[in-house]
């Protein structure tokens, strides 16, 4: 019973974790990749790099998929845990 959870967690751990993880990465390239207003992105180029807005969006998504996926290698652990007890 108790390896059956395990493996049940894990399952939605490394599902949830691995979608929620593309999403947040996915997002993270979007202010990137966009070319913007044109006067914006002037203004933004002058600033330095830490200080720009776009850059610290990017990052901000960086970390929650950073995060996303340790949920998801803790989906991982918790299937291979699984596994051993049902063994």
């Amino acid at each position: 019973m108790v390896g059956a959870i395990l493996l049940l967690t894990g399952f939605v751990a490394v599902t949830y974790g691995s979608w929620r993880g593309y999403g947040a990465a996915r997002s993270a390239l979007i202010p990137l990749l966009r070319d913007g207003d044109e006067t914006r992105s002037r203004i933004e180029a002058s600033r330095p790099v830490r200080d720009r807005p776009r850059v610290r969006l990017a990052a901000r998504h960086v970390a929650f998929a950073l995060a996303w996926i340790v949920v998801a290698m803790y989906g991982v652990f918790l299937l291979t845990a699984g596994a051993e007890v049902l063994r």
